[in-house]
């Protein structure tokens, strides 16, 4: 077993808004994860295993780490990747490796200031049984979700709802053993929408090697149900039977498996619409699917290989094989609501991976019955993770319509595989109900959205508007469809009636406050549903008080706005209907608050980032005991339940099993790992708590405004669940406060702005339970009837004459008419009183009530009078509308306000020096339309605008205690005649006092509801329907009243028709109105604690401008001081809100206290303020002082909107409570330190300082454009410092200046640590400069040193002077080019190619070299500076990009910054001794820039992105270094996604002025332009300066010519001595008696390295061997290949395919390189296949002859599989009765075969058009078949022979020895009897029989043999040996006579004979048996007939007696 601890990682330069990263892991192509952990320093602690089976590790394994951005807003998910090499536990197996600050690599492979920190260990099962300590602290969490990954259980992430780019790539391998005879199959790709499909070919074995690409941007959501279907189908059948067989899954599926990808696997292919059949063959694929940094797997194994081993282990356990069947039983729907006053005609769809079945189109009804089956065969495990239902609304004669409503089944929900616990559960199979689902449709919430508690996956969700539900069944068979045994669905219907049992549940929610609100012009208010109740746009059901009274929203004196409820807080009451679910509510609530408690306390757990904190073991300690208690509590018995389905029975075992095992681990859990392993518990919880049979919609809470819904929440109902059971088993908010953050459904959310923030408290319940119903502690609940009275001002009278749009008595719209002697009480309930006046002031508060300073201004109106003179307006004074108010002169400042400047003339407008603009009325207002500032003559109006300014006074209450003051004035009371009037219009504000234009009042009647005394239920809950009278008595009043007064007639119908083109208020009229009131409020404060923000580098933006931070509690706020410009900005500020009001008692608000809201902000220099996120939370609430605690500093998310995080910010809060000791104190009740004017953090929570040193060796710039003389400039806290100006950046960019120290006062803790900002300025005359770019370090820990250990700091590279050039040329004349021949004149059977198949496993066995260990390669699978070892190669100085200093989104790097950092702590006294200095000078800088020679050797590309129609490209290669250009576009590898280029590109370049060298590949065209496949660029001066010698690997072996000679500039020796330098070691000592060499302390030994005497030729001599052999043991970059990864710009971050190269880089200065390695592609080889067939036997025989005898005409035909053009036959042999056929026939191919890869290769153009040919490789394969010629009819096949020509069975040297188990790939023979495999190319020639098979039945059998001899010939051979085919000259080698066969002809000749000849053979047993009966006959009668002769002659015997006589 092989374990990986992946502890940490440090993102830099850091990001805003926080990544939420995690690292991918790949060995052995199988891929794990860990989770996502949000922050710039994510730690992980989280162990991955890896089980080895039986494969050991290699010496070359590795693990490829990959780490992402999993967050929903990164367009750039990838972050960086590296290779850590597993060689170190090869050698010393019981080591722990430990890979600390692994650097890894960007795009294009160049290092990254990220890195990663790990350990990886062996364990073997010994040690695993013997029970030895886990060295990694292996975490329950990783193997839970590592067995979870199963089909239908994928862990989903939220994911971004923005469209990304991905991508699919499906590669088609070769299919084999498809059921079929003669066929000619093709594999057609559909992807989502788009079909590709393969070439047609031949046999039931076909080889495709054909790669299919489809590029998407889409959202993820929609991306993942996209579909993938993979048919086979035989192009030769007509289109409806020409399926085999086919195999479908969807996108999400596949992206969801290990590596994104399915690799390499044979797909089991079936007919969905005969599972009975079973599998119809194999198909090998690998599906991938990219998304944006996601890397493909590199597969570098021989696309056909002839040991292919693997192919029996993926048939037996990847391709499916278990078929189900799927049974729905849709009983019925209820409640199926589209469109008002509509009736839908139902009809039912269901979907299953793509699959869709309907049911019976019903006629116009809302409540349909279906009773009706539906059936789908599946897969086990089901390749689909949910089922998704669909109600559509079809007219008559559609198939389709407009869709009602959907809801969804997810597999994970309703199934389970066994893997969620350990061991001892099986799992159970897909079942559901009977019960119901929701359809939800409409609109639907934001993608980016996580509902609390509700589990509604991204990929499925459905709409916010509750459409019904349906009720239905599902059962699993697993029978076959004919066996399994139906119901009956007209039985089940008695069955199913008591799930539809329904009770009657009420709902009643307190709304306690509404803050953070936009300005709505509008009044408001808040409606209530749960389904259908409650709805107010739904009038088909009873009316109920689900909605609040209409409140209007005012100012909170910041920049948002709130409700003004206070004291009053309105209440609704819903009653609805449901079945009785409370068992699985109450289950799912244990299950709830088990997860809750676990996940705070893991939040708690996380926020302690210092390991050393005190609190943290006595806070794992918590966790554990809580995790123990609460998994120890049993869950709800369902025995006694008899709605329990099997699904409830199913899930609730599994969950039992499941809190044992989480109680037994808590018990055993040690103090390590702690996060990791609580993590691991969470997400096994959180797996099994979706209760998918719920029933019941959840409770929608619904903003509306203008009678629009225009935000929401959504709250799960378990969560407000009442149980009787207690407090456990009840909602976790049930009678509780919570806070809701509203949301705007999905498309129509404004940028940066929430709807609300609402407190409310709900109770939902059986109504039987809500007897005494308290949900809060204080405040008594009123019930009041409401009703205005109207009046309108006519002939200055006031009264209802003037009324013409609205009725005396209505409600507060004014459009419904509310008569109060047509109120009725409801029942239980009586009036208290009478009617009332009580003044709803509520409604008439300024919105502006809570400003400190108000603008007030007055238009003067004039006219001009017939003379033209100006004189006074008929309304001299108005608004800016026009209408009239007071003067201005008249206008008192009201009471608390104060004016510093009285009325003045505004002229900042487009207005004369007076102020006045004209204009021309225009009737009938007289107003103009257009005002002017230039006065004409036919103006006839003007005006001007008098404006002032009042202020609050200091003095006075502040807004809020004014507002109070207002709403207590004037209580409820006796109606007087000018009492409680509201003057103003419908649609416009009202006013207590009359205003000068006032034409219409109107005063609140309310009249007071009491319950009745009979001990119910809760009064509130039978508040149902409407108080006024029915629907029959208005009208009949109404027409009274209308014969009455006919002009009331007339006003109807006006009015009438007036509110059907006006907006329509839905809410039934008369609904009484529910308060919550409290008596008195309780006072308390607020202190946040404001530390610093960080990772706000958004978009790659370093430093946020002025920011500064807003916080909000309710109505209130406050803003903390603008800081300067910062990427971490650090306020330590204390903000303190004083006598803040809640009314809930205190109690009530310690256990749910209203959220901080703390907002980060910046400030422009424009004054411009924009919003960068907030974060929220619950403060610490202190009700007594005595035990308080200071809370201590977190870290809290910041987030913007509500799901892109964009930081995190350092921050706590507490809120205290003012008791009555305390009010008497002067205010604040805390002491907070005061320091330059605000508050400061209190000195126990302010971090600890120290004294450090900060040492940064400045080395240069790179890659800046259009700069002259650059400057560094380094910030860290209060310290800069200034490098010196580089003086020519175009001719030597490295700084003058090689190091820069400065000291500082650094935080000890990690959390608290400063960044260091690094700016790049450019220097301008006359002292000007501007910034060119910036750069940050989040923190300075991971550069921490001990400053006395003995440490060598990093040294560039020694380039020698240039007297050593003439050793070196003596050198590389006397060792490199002295050799006994030149090279030409040498041959070697081996080459470069054998060594790149020897080093990736790929070599034939039948190639072998004794000294291939003497030659070895390394191929890396990445790039090389993503190789652990090698530290990115960034040894000697990292690269910092540069950005500028305000990007836009996805703006590039301006340049690099190259350095390094030194920290270590500095004594603070001054005469302690210095620590050393960490960097030094060099003299040997002006070495620099320094010219070089490159070597690209480009070897080959793998899995290209096509670019043509065709699924190909024409790839060639552009390499760019500097000015520098090299490639030839006429040098196109035509037709291939796997070109092989095998080219050395040699260029000059000068380093660092030419250093990055740019990779490109473009696809050729001949007439468009060439499409740019992707770029990878190399830092080449990175590799010069390394110490790991990256400029040229380190050859194995030293040799002086051949094929592998030396290349390196420098011999073994001199390299040694480079390094040693380099690294201020001795030099080498060598010794030449005993060949040893002391180095670095230690004696080596050549003997050591070299036991025995090499045999390889041509090494060096032994100095130089043992010096190689030294210098390997110091981990220098070997001789490699490495595999980089291409990138496009128009897909960035999607892999567009890999190159595989590596290079070389020899200074000019070391003298002359060795020669360059000749890479060139191999050349296939010619070769001439011979095949003579002698002869069939056993032949199945189609025919009848004339006798009726079976007899067939026989004929042999042959090809090569690929060359189907060159098909060749046998003649026939005819009227063949026994199957033998006699032919001595000779077949001849020609083949070009490739022996490196077992493959033969062909070059040929696929059309007629295309330009170039195309090669394909495919298997040396011979296809032979025996065919019956008919002459009227089509032939018939009898059988077919392939065989492999690399790996092909020894034919049976005897016809009955051959059987159908030779051809067997799996015998089940006993080992002694297996077949032996031969290669023809290795044996030559063979002859023997081989067996025919033919498909019968649907499976293969044996239909005959054939003789053949097999030989194969080069072409040099068979040119000395030529021979024709079939019988043709020169037919020798051997001769073939004409076949012995039988005369068809000889019965013309002798016919009675051939008749004879046809009896015989035909008869021949009849004829023998009757000659033997009348044989017998014949006997018999002569012995009949010759006994009594006999007797008598015996018995007389004459003869003795004539003797006698005689």
């Amino acid at each position: 077993m092989l374990r990986l601890l992946v502890e940490s990682a440090r993102v830099h330069p850091p990001l805003s808004p926080p990544p939420s990263p995690s690292v991918t892991v790949y060995f052995r192509d199988v891929k794990k994860r860990t989770l996502m952990v949000e922050g710039n320093n994510p730690t992980w602690n989280e162990t991955l295993v890896w089980h080895l089976w039986a494969r050991p590790l290699e010496e070359d394994a590795f693990l490829q780490l990959i780490l992402r951005d999993l967050s929903s807003t990164r367009k750039e998910r990838f972050m960086g990747l590296a290779m850590v090499l597993l060689k170190p536990l090869v050698e010393h197996p019981k080591d722990v490796l430990l890979v600390k600050d692994l650097v890894l690599l960007n795009h294009s492979m160049k290092p990254t200031n990220c890195t990663v920190t790990l350990q990886v260990a062996q364990i073997t099962e010994q040690e695993m049984r013997a029970g030895h300590e886990d060295v990694l602290g292996l975490t329950a969490r990783d193997l839970a979700r590592q067995q979870l990954m199963v089909p239908g259980s994928a862990e989903h992430k939220p994911m971004s709802s923005k469209p990304q780019n991905f991508q699919v790539r499906v590669k088609v391998f070769e299919a084999r053993q498809l059921m079929g005879n003669n066929l000619k199959p093709l594999v057609r790709v559909t992807i989502g929408r788009a079909q590709q499909h393969t070439r047609a070919k031949t046999g039931s074995n076909p080889f495709f090697n054909e790669t299919f690409f489809q590029n998407f941007r889409e959202v993820p959501a929609k991306f993942f149900d996209e579909p993938i279907l993979i048919q086979v189908l035989n192009f030769l059948v007509m289109r409806p039977n020409q399926e085999i067989g086919r195999f479908q899954t969807d996108i999400g599926f596949v992206y969801h498996s290990p590596g994104h990808a399915i690799q390499r696997k044979w797909l089991g292919l079936c007919q969905p619409d005969n599972p009975s059949s079973g599998l119809r063959g194999y198909l090998k694929v690998t599906l991938c699917v990219l998304g944006v940094g996601d890397q493909a797997p590199v597969d570098q194994k021989v696309t056909y290989g002839a040991d292919d081993t693997d192919v029996q282990f993926f048939k037996s356990i990847a391709v499916t094989v278990n078929m189900a069947h799927l049974q729905f039983f849709i009983y019925c729907a209820e409640d199926l609501h589209f469109k008002k006053n509509h009736l839908v005609d139902p009809m039912l769809e269901v979907e299953i991976i793509g699959k869709k079945l309907k049911t019976y189109r019903l006629s116009p009804t809302e409540n349909p019955i279906w009773n009706q089956i539906l059936t789908f065969p599946i897969q086990l495990p089901c390749l689909s993770s949910y089922i998704r239902f669909r109600a559509l609304d079809c007219a008559a004669g559609k198939d389709s319509g407009d869709e009602i409503g959907t809801a969804c089944l997810h597999l994970s929900q309703i199934s389970s595989t066994g893997a969620e616990t350990e061991g001892g559960y099986s799992g159970f199979l897909p079942c559901f109900g009977p019960g119901f689902l929701i359809l939800r449709g409409g609109r639907k919430a934001p993608f980016r959205v996580q509902e609390e508690g509700a589990y509604i996956p991204e990929e499925v969700k459905d709409g916010l508007a509750y459409r019904g539900r349906l009720f239905l069944e599902l059962i699993t068979q697993t029978k076959s469809f004919q066996d399994a045994q139906m119901k009956d669905l007209s039985q089940e219907v008695t069955r199913i009636e008591k799930h539809q049992s329904r009770q009657k549940y009420g709902l009643c929610v307190v709304f306690l406050s509404c803050t953070m609100m936009p300005s709505f012009k509008d009044l408001i208010q808040f409606e209530v549903s749960i389904g259908h109740y409650g709805n107010k746009m739904d009038l088909k059901y009873k009316p109920l008080v689900s909605a609040t009274q209409y409140s209007p929203v005012i100012y909170d004196g910041n920049i948002y706005h709130y409700v003004p409820w206070y004291n009053i807080k309105p209440v609704v009451a819903v009653t609805s209907y449901w079945e009785d679910v409370s068992f699985r509510m109450h289950c799912l609530n244990l299950l709830h608050l088990t997860r809750d408690r676990l996940k705070a306390n893991l939040d708690t757990l996380k926020s302690m980032r210092n390991p050393h904190d005190p609190a943290l073991l006595p806070q794992w300690k918590k966790l554990l005991t809580e995790l123990e208690e609460d998994c120890k509590r049993p869950l709800p018995c369902l025995d006694n339940q008899p709605q329990a389905t099997e699904l409830d029975k199913q899930r609730w075992r599994l969950r039992s099993l499941l809190l044992q095992e989480l109680a037994r681990q808590a018990q055993q859990a040690r103090a390590e790992d702690m996060v990791a392993t609580a993590e691991g518990w969470l997400f096994r919880l959180s797996a099994v708590l979706p209760e998918p049979q719920a029933g019941l919609p959840d409770v929608m809470v619904w903003l509306l405004c203008r009678g629009q819904r225009v935000a929401y929440a959504r709250v799960p109902v378990h969560s407000v669940l009442f149980s009787q059971a207690g407090p456990l088993h009840s909602g976790r908010f049930c009678g509780k406060t919570q806070t809701l953050l509203l949301q705007h459904p999905e498309g129509e959310e404004p940028k940066d702005m929430l709807p609300a923030h609402l407190r409310v408290c709900m109770w939902f319940g059986n109504i039987a339970d809500s007897q005494n119903l308290k949900l809060l502690r204080h405040g008594n609940m009123v019930v009041y009837a409401e009703t205005y009275e109207n009046q309108a001002k006519n002939k200055d009278q006031w009264g209802p004459q003037g009324l013409h749009r609205c009725p005396p008595f209505s409600d507060v719209t004014g459009r419904t008419s509310l008569p109060t002697q047509d109120f009725k009480e409801p029942p239980g309930w009586h009036w208290l009183g009478d009617w009332i006046v009580e003044p709803q002031r509520r409604l008439l508060l300024d919105v502006d009530i809570n400003r400190s300073q108000v603008l007030e201004e007055v238009y003067e109106n004039q006219r001009r009078d017939p003379t033209g003179a100006w004189v006074p307006a008929a309304i001299p004074n108005t608004d800016t509308s026009g209408q009239p108010v007071e003067a201005r002169e008249d206008m008192q400042c009201p009471e608390g306000w104060h004016i510093k400047k009285n009325w003045i003339v505004e002229l900042n407008h487009a207005v004369d020096n007076e102020g006045w603009e004209y204009g021309v009325g225009i009737p009938p207002s007289g107003l103009p339309r257009v005002w002017t500032s230039v006065e004409k003559t036919y103006y006839s109006c003007r005006r001007r605008r008098w404006v002032r300014l009042r202020y609050r006074s200091p003095q006075q209450p502040d807004g809020e205690q004014e507002t109070l003051s207002f709403l207590q004035l004037h209580g409820p009371g006796p109606a007087g005649e000018d009492e409680g009037w509201e003057y103003g219009t419908f649609g416009s504000k009202f006013h207590l006092n009359p205003q000068p234009g006032s034409r219409f009042r109107r005063r609140c009647w309310h009249r007071r509801l009491a319950p009745n005394r009979d001990g119910g239920a809760a009064p509130i809950f039978l508040l149902e329907g409407s108080l006024d009278l029915d629907v029959k008595r208005q009208a009949r009043n109404r027409k009274e009243k209308e014969e009455e007064n006919p002009s009331l007639l007339q006003w109807s119908r006006l009015s009438l028709d007036l509110w059907r083109r006006a907006e329509q208020d839905a809410r039934p009229p008369g609904l009484p109105f529910i308060y919550c009131v409290f008596s008195k409020p309780h006072y308390y404060q607020l202190f946040c604690y404001i530390y610093q923000a960080r990772n706000l580098m958004s978009n790659q933006i370093q430093t946020l401008q002025g920011p500064f931070v807003r916080a909000l509690f309710l109505n209130h706020s406050q803003c903390t001081q603008t800081q300067r410009s910062s990427p971490v900005p650090t306020w330590d500020q204390t903000l303190i809100f004083q006598h803040l009001l809640l009314y809930e008692s205190p109690v009530d608000t310690r256990e749910s206290p209203p959220a901080v809201v703390l907002e980060l902000w910046q400030r422009e220099a424009q004054g411009k303020e924009s919003l960068w996120g907030r974060s929220t939370w619950s403060p610490v609430v202190w009700l007594d002082l005595q035990n308080r605690t200071l809370p201590p500093l977190r870290w809290h998310p910041l987030v913007k909107g509500l799901g892109e995080e964009e930081g995190e910010i350092l921050a706590s809060c507490e809120l205290i409570l003012e008791s009555q000791s305390l009010r008497e104190q002067k205010p604040p009740v805390l002491s907070v330190p005061w320091k330059d004017g605000i508050r400061t953090l209190p000195k126990d929570i302010q971090p600890t300082l120290r004294k450090m040193a900060v040492e940064i060796l400045v080395w240069g710039l790179r890659n800046l454009k259009k700069v002259r003389r650059p400057q560094l400039l380094v910030e860290c806290g209060e310290v800069s410092l200034r490098t010196e100006p580089i003086a020519d950046l175009q001719s030597n960019p490295n700084f003058p200046q090689p190091a820069l120290f400065f000291t500082l006062l650094l935080p000890l803790e990690e959390a608290h640590a400063l960044p260091l900002v690094l700016t790049v300025l450019e220097q301008w005359d006359f002292g000007q400069q501007r910034v060119v770019g910036q750069a940050s370090v989040s923190s300075l820990r991971p550069y921490l040193c001990d400053p006395w250990a003995s440490h060598v700091p990093p040294r560039p590279p020694e380039l020698p002077a240039k007297q050593r050039q003439e050793v070196l040329g003596l050198l590389h004349g006397k060792f490199w080019f002295k050799a006994s021949k030149p090279e030409e004149e040498f041959e070697h059977d081996v080459d470069w190619w054998s060594k790149l198949f020897w080093a990736t496993g790929d070599t034939p066995q039948s190639l072998k070299y004794k000294d291939r260990d003497y030659h070895t390669l390394k191929v890396y699978d990445c790039e090389l500076e993503a190789v652990p070892g090698f530290q990115g190669l960034q040894d000697f100085c990292q690269t910092f990009p540069l950005y500028r200093e305000q990007p836009g989104p996805g703006s590039p790097a301006v340049g690099e910054f190259k350095g390094l950092f030194r920290v270590y702590p500095f004594p603070e006294d001054p005469k302690a001794l210095k620590p050393p200095r960490q960097f030094l000078a060099w003299p040997d800088r002006e070495s620099f820039p320094q010219e070089c020679l490159v070597r690209v050797y480009l070897v080959r590309a793998l899995n290209l992105q096509p670019q043509d129609y065709s699924g190909l490209c024409d790839p060639y290669v552009i390499l760019k270094l500097g000015e520098n250009t090299l490639g030839d576009r006429n040098m196109y590898q035509p037709n291939t996604l796997d070109p092989i280029f095998g080219t050395m590109f040699e260029l000059r370049c000068t380093i660092p002025l030419e250093k990055d060298l740019e990779i490109q590949l473009y696809d050729y065209d001949l007439i468009s332009p060439d499409d740019k496949i992707g770029t990878t660029v190399i830092d080449l001066e990175n590799r010069l300066l390394s110490g790991f010698g990256a400029r040229c690997g380190l050859s194995k072996s030293y040799c002086l010519s051949g094929p592998f000679r030396w290349r390196d500039q420098m011999s073994p020796s001199h390299l040694l001595e480079r390094y040693a330098k380099r690294r201020g070691l001795p030099p080498p000592v060598y010794n030449s008696r005993d060949d040893s060499v002391f180095y670095n302390g230690k004696n080596f030994k050549l003997q050591s390295f070299e036991p025995k005497p090499p045999t390889a030729q041509n090494l060096g001599p032994k100095k130089e061997r043992l010096a190689l052999h030294v210098l390997h043991t110091q981990g220098l970059v070997p001789e490699h290949v490495e595999t980089r990864t291409l990138y496009s710009d128009s897909q960035p971050g999607i892999d567009q395919g890999k190159v595989q190269l590596w290079v070389d880089i020899f200074p000019v200065t070391l003298g002359r390189p060795g020669p360059p390695v000749n890479i060139s592609p191999r050349k296939p080889k010619r070769y001439e296949l011979r095949c003579i067939i002698w002869k069939t036997k056993d032949v199945d025989l189609q025919d009848f002859n004339l006798s009726g005898r079976k007899s067939s005409d026989i004929y042999v035909k042959g090809w090569l599989y690929g060359l189907e053009e060159d098909i060749q036959r046998t003649d026939i042999h005819y009227h063949s009765m026994t199957g033998e056929g006699n032919f001595n026939w000779r077949f001849i191919f020609t083949m070009d075969y490739l022996a490196a890869e077992h493959v033969c290769v062909q070059s040929q153009k696929a059309y007629i058009w295309s330009l170039d040919p195309t090669t394909t490789k495919f298997p040396a394969r011979l296809i032979i078949q025996v065919w019956d010629n008919d002459l009227f009819s089509a032939d018939d096949f009898l059988g077919v022979l392939e065989l492999d020509l690399s790996d092909m069975p020894l034919p049976a040297q005897h016809a009955k020895t051959c059987s159908i188990k030779m051809m067997d790939p799996k015998p089940k023979w006993p080992y002694y009897y297996l077949p032996k495999h031969v290669s023809l190319f290795k044996m030559k020639t063979v002859t023997g029989w081989w067996p025919c098979q033919v498909l019968d039945g649907g499976k293969w059998r044996l239909s005959g043999k054939v003789k053949m001899t097999l030989e194969m010939l080069t072409q040099k051979d068979a040119l000395l040996k030529p021979v024709g085919r079939g019988r043709a000259e020169p037919n020798q080698f051997p001769k073939l006579h004409p076949p012995l066969r039988a005369d068809s002809s000889a019965w013309l000749h002798s016919p009675l004979q051939s008749f004879c000849n046809m009896v015989w053979k035909r008869y021949r047993l009849r004829v023998l048996s009757l000659f033997v009966v009348v044989l017998l006959l014949f006997l018999l009668y002569n012995f009949i007939y010759s006994v009594p002769n006999y007797l008598a002659m015996s018995w007389v015997k004459p003869r003795l007696q004539m003797s006698i006589s005689h």
